[in-house]
């Protein structure tokens, strides 16, 4: 995306007319056209001349306050997406570090491979310096042993000295007249005649000794050569021994055979003659070719010069020439590492040779693992650029109000988790007017169900003499399936029931309405309670979902036969505290009824079968002051901060403790006992309690 404009960014009209700086452009640019015009019709002078050195002045300054603040925007754009920030630290972190390493160690190896290949070479050639004044010292003495064949020594030095020395010249010059040898010279003298009488006055005087020599070709192409002149051991002797050993192309051959280095092109270094041009060579003078021209020495990894020495014939002034070398990098490894390589057994590779092997092996490593954390670094930036991009676009469109919008999550790190937690944002932001509505709309259905529950639950208490009767409903804040009822089946005789459907909101209610139909037909068909819950069991299984169950106890009290039979179809137990105790002076105890029985509702194998079997059908003798309570698990599961439940026996006890109150009066103080016990921990399940006291008036 391209990055926003910046709020004070302006045209180009308006940074020239709208800001200060403009302004003062203008008006320096508008002084130096005037003055201009000015100079060109009336003449110049000096009050013109400073006037127009100021206005340029204030246009430099504000042209480079233009610039400044062009770089600065040019930048902004430049480096405003995240990639390129990214992209440009890693150049100058990773690349760039690399390449100053990378060109330093070239730099390194360029500079140490044209000193070795100078040093080498020079040396090389020095000993044919070396030679050369050898040969001349034993010329010297030989002439001087027998100066009548001076001829036959002269040829025999050149015929067997010549194949180590190629080019090799040797000449007696005598120094006077009175010389007892005569001039003679061997060898081929193709690039200089020997020296004639009389010798330099700098020869004569301080001794030439072995120096080199420099000649000029016809086409400008020097040419070194190594003389060497010596004087006989005997005194008195009045001639020298003159030698010659030009650089031509057989001596770089040899050289390039015994250096792996070959000479290429010979050049006087200008400014080190003295003004003065070298002595021409002989037309048949063979001087090494450049490889370039005759001066040129290109600085390539294959090229290096030597610097050396060499002195004027006829002046002895000293000078230097640069002769370019021509090498190739692994024959003058191969030189320089010969004195302790070795050959690896069985193979024709040297020790030398693996060990530069295995450097190049390190360095094509080194450009791997760059150009490999080049492309990685790349990568990563674009994988965190693209997830900055991806948020930025859309913190944009949440901003617009699209919270539809997601991002494409691509990875599973800290930005992966980011862009997860941006569409979890955005989903929620996206259903925050849903929630609204959603939750008006369950209130709305909780209050419906709540309503369904309580529509059918009794109107008021069992109005029966001989019998008291207190019932509680406390819903939960969830809608639960609790449900009692009585039915009416005679003047002295009725029913009761207390339920607990499983599961919570409006399923829970329009199943317990369903149950409240079932028993107001069929408690008027069947007056066991055992036959009852068989048939309930019957009829509701086909309706109920495989998830829901029906917990239920049933009852049939008989006020005229003192009885009461129930049957317990999976329900909590029946708490039973018998009033006769209490008039035999005894200790009250209450009995906790659990007859066995199966849940309503089970959709298993055999249900009809099993579900007869497991019910019994439980009889109980009322008396005065006999106390009954049918509850849910509402009352005995309720929980403290602890997680204590409030359990059967507390429940009994309580019963135990208070059975002398009145009927209503014992749930109430039931019912707070278990609010105490819960405290303030949020209770889910309603409260649903029958509580039965026999009169005994009744």
């Amino acid at each position: 995306m391209p990055p926003p404009p910046e709020p004070h960014a302006r045209s180009a009209r308006d940074l020239l007319f709208a800001t200060r700086a403009g302004r003062i452009f203008l008006a320096a640019a508008a002084v130096k056209l005037l003055i201009a015009i000015i100079e060109r019709t009336a003449g110049t002078s000096p009050w013109l001349s400073v006037i127009g050195t100021l206005a340029g002045l204030i246009l430099v300054i504000t042209a480079l306050l233009f610039i400044l603040r062009g770089i600065r925007a040019a930048r902004r754009q430049l480096l405003w997406p995240v990639r390129r920030k990214l992209i440009v630290s890693y150049v100058f972190i990773g690349l760039v570090p690399a390449l100053l390493l990378l060109v330093f160690f070239l730099f390194a190896g360029q500079v140490l491979f044209t000193s070795i290949a100078a040093y080498l070479f020079k040396t090389g050639y020095e000993s044919y310096l070396t030679n050369a004044m050898q040969i001349a010292a034993a010329t010297a003495n030989d002439v001087a042993h027998d100066p009548s064949h001076a001829g036959a020594i002269l040829a025999s030095k050149v015929r067997n000295l010549s194949p180590v020395n190629p080019g090799l010249s040797v000449a007696v010059v005598p120094v006077s007249s009175t010389s007892e040898v005569s001039f003679a010279r061997e060898g081929p003298w193709r690039h200089l005649d020997p020296p004639s009488v009389p010798l330099p006055l700098y020869v004569r005087t301080d001794g030439f000794r072995a120096k080199n020599i420099v000649c000029r070709t016809a086409d400008g192409n020097d040419m070194l050569i190594a003389r060497a002149v010596a004087s006989p051991e005997a005194a008195g002797s009045l001639f020298v021994a003159i030698v010659d050993i030009p650089l031509g192309q057989q001596v770089a051959d040899r050289l390039r055979e015994t250096t792996a280095i070959r000479a290429a092109g010979v050049s006087v270094t200008a400014g080190q003659t003295g003004g003065r041009e070298p002595q021409p060579c002989k037309p048949d003078a063979e001087p090494v070719p450049a490889a370039e021209g005759p001066s040129a020495v290109p600085f390539r990894y294959d090229r290096s010069m030597a610097f050396i020495d060499y002195t004027d014939w006829e002046t002895g002034v000293p000078s230097q020439v640069v002769v370019g070398l021509r090498v190739r990098l692994r024959d003058l490894y191969d030189e320089v590492t010969e004195a302790y390589s070795f050959r690896i057994a069985g193979s024709d590779v040297s020790f030398g040779r693996a060990m530069l092997s295995f450097v190049l092996l390190i360095g094509i490593l080194f450009l791997i693992i760059q150009i490999a954390a080049l492309v990685m670094g790349l990568a990563l930036a674009r994988s965190i650029t693209t997830a900055v991009h991806g948020l930025f676009e859309g913190t944009e469109r949440v901003r617009q109000g699209d919270f539809t919008h997601r991002i494409d999550v691509q990875s599973r790190d800290q930005l992966g988790q980011l862009a997860d937690s941006f569409n979890q944002m955005s989903t929620s932001i996206e259903h925050l007017l849903e929630q609204a509505a959603e939750k008006r709309r369950l209130e709305e259905e909780l209050r419906i169900a709540r309503e369904i529950q309580m529509s059918l639950l009794p109107a008021g208490p069992l109005d029966m003499p001989g019998i008291s009767m207190s019932a509680l409903c406390v819903p939960a804040r969830e809608v639960g399936g609790d449900y009692y009822d009585y039915f009416r089946l005679g003047d002295r005789r009725f029913s009761l029931l207390i339920a607990d459907v499983s599961g919570k909101g409006t399923s829970a209610a329009l199943y317990m309405a369903e149950l409240k139909g079932l028993l107001l037909s069929l408690s008027q068909i069947y007056q066991s309670p055992r036959q009852l819950l068989i048939e309930v069991n019957r009829i509701i299984s086909d309706h109920l979902d495989t998830k829901s169950f029906i917990t239920m106890t049933y009852a049939v009290i008989d006020l005229d036969a003192r009885t009461m039979v129930f049957a317990r179809a999976g329900h909590t137990p029946l708490v039973y505290l018998p009033g006769s105790a209490a008039a035999a002076g005894q200790l009250r105890r209450a009995q906790v009824l659990v007859p066995d029985g199966m849940v309503l509702g089970l959709r298993v194998p055999n249900i009809e079968r099993l579900f007869p079997h497991h019910l019994v059908e439980h009889t109980i003798a009322l008396g005065p002051a006999d106390v009954l309570a049918f509850y849910t698990d509402g009352i005995t599961e309720a929980m403290n901060a602890a997680g204590d439940l409030f359990g059967d026996a507390r429940l009994s006890h309580l019963i135990e403790e208070h059975a002398h109150f009145e009927i209503a009066e014992l749930r109430e103080r039931i019912l707070r006992d278990v609010e105490a016990f819960a405290g303030a921990e949020d209770q889910h399940d309603d409260l649903t309690m029958i509580l039965l006291k026999v009169d005994e008036a009744g």
